[in-house]
C-alpha cells in the first residue's frame, strides 16, 4: 500500500510538472543605431529641452556637462526639423565647446545622409550616404577651408573605385580603380590649358 501511494505521488508530480506553462519568448534584441549617428547618453549630461515652433512639444534637445570649473558646456544638440517627431539632425561638440560634427538626415528616413566633420571650426570632410541605408558612399576632404580631394564608392562594395583631386577650385585630375582592388588603375587629366601654364 505504502509502495502504491508513492507511485501516486510520483505520477502526480509528473502530471503538475507536464502542466507547467513554458517560460516567457525572449523579446527580439533592439535594432542597432546606424554608426554615424551616436545615441548613447552620459549619466552626467544635462538634457534642456526646447518648443522652438510654440506647439506644445519639443523640437530642440541640448545635452550638456559641468565642465572643471563648473562652466556648463555644450556636448551634443539633437533638433526635429520638421515637427515629425523624430530627430533629424544632430550636432556634436569637442571638450572645448566646438562644433565636430554635423549630421542631417535629408529625408527623414531617420538614417543619415549628409555628415559634415569640423576641426577648429573649420570644415575639413564631408560625407554623403544617399543610398538610404545610413553609409557613406561620397566623401569630400578640404584643405584651409577649400576642397582638396573627392572620393567615391560608386558601386557600393564599400571600397572607394573614383578620386578627384582639386587645385585652385577645379578638377586637376581624376583616379579610377578598374579591377575592384581600391587602387588606382587609370588616370585622366581634367586641367585646363591655362591651368597647366601656370
Amino acid at each position: 500500500m505504502r509502495r502504491l501511494l508513492i507511485a501516486l505521488a510520483g505520477c502526480a508530480a509528473l502530471a503538475c510538472a507536464g502542466k507547467a506553462k513554458p517560460p516567457p519568448p525572449v523579446p527580439p534584441a533592439p535594432v542597432a543605431a546606424t554608426p554615424m549617428i551616436e545615441t548613447t547618453h552620459a549619466p552626467d549630461e544635462i538634457l534642456t529641452e526646447y518648443d522652438l515652433t510654440h506647439d506644445g512639444k519639443p523640437d530642440v534637445w541640448k545635452y550638456t556637462r559641468k565642465g572643471p570649473d563648473g562652466k556648463e558646456i555644450v556636448v551634443r544638440k539633437e533638433k526635429d526639423l520638421n515637427g515629425d517627431g523624430k530627430i533629424d539632425s544632430w550636432e556634436y561638440y569637442g571638450p572645448d565647446g566646438s562644433l565636430a560634427k554635423l549630421v542631417y538626415d535629408m529625408d527623414f528616413d531617420g538614417k543619415p545622409d549628409v555628415v559634415l566633420y569640423f576641426e577648429k571650426d573649420q570644415l575639413v570632410r564631408k560625407e554623403y550616404g544617399f543610398g538610404f541605408d545610413g553609409k557613406a558612399r561620397s566623401w569630400n576632404f578640404y584643405e584651409k577651408g577649400k576642397l582638396a580631394r573627392k572620393e567615391r564608392d560608386t558601386n557600393g562594395d564599400g571600397k572607394v573605385d573614383y578620386w578627384e583631386y582639386w587645385v585652385n577650385g577645379e578638377i586637376d585630375r581624376i583616379g579610377y580603380d578598374e579591377d575592384g582592388d581600391g587602387q588606382v588603375d587609370r588616370w585622366e587629366s581634367r586641367r585646363t590649358e591655362t591651368a597647366e601654364v601656370k
